[in-house]
């Protein structure tokens, strides 16, 4: 398993796949340079901790797009899976299904819950990149029941 990445390095680069497509590919170094990015990873779409995360990213999508912030959900689910999740939540921000496990292995975030029978699914973190894909911000949930301080986060990438 990977180191997870800290503030001052460079984030790993990942190729991943859109909700509601199978066909349109996530490339993390297209989103770099505008700005922010925010990469929030989530272990299970339609799971109360990640819904409530998801949710109040949501709450908050304004604040981050005024501080020119691209916001992206990371999970293992199927894109299919990720399309309903942001419908049934009404997600403004892109979900990106990392089925692979690629991006969840190269960010040191794999986990398993083998009482629910889910492996290799990521453990809640959130990670603020700046243009350079240099890591500004990095938090990883103890428990992946805990969610993280949406105020410092915003305060994290403001500062950016």
């Amino acid at each position: 398993m990977s180191d997870t990445p800290s503030a001052g390095e460079e984030a790993p680069a990942f190729t991943a796949t859109y909700k509601g497509s199978d066909h349109e590919t996530f490339d993390l170094a297209d989103h770099l340079g505008d700005g922010p990015v925010v990469l929030a990873f989530f272990p299970g779409a339609f799971t109360p901790p990640c819904s409530n995360e998801m949710v109040a990213l949501q709450e908050r999508y304004d604040d981050f797009a005024d501080a020119g912030a691209t916001l992206f959900g990371v999970s293992a689910d199927s894109a299919f899976s990720l399309g309903a999740f942001a419908d049934e939540y009404d997600l403004g921000f892109d979900l990106v299904s990392d089925m692979g496990g690629d991006a969840i292995e190269a960010y040191g975030l794999s986990m398993d819950i083998a009482d629910l029978g889910l492996y290799g699914i990521a453990n809640r973190a959130v990670f603020v990149l700046d243009d350079d894909g240099t890591v500004t911000y990095s938090w990883v949930a103890e428990d992946p029941t805990n969610e993280p301080d949406y105020e410092e986060l915003l305060s994290a990438v403001e500062s950016v």
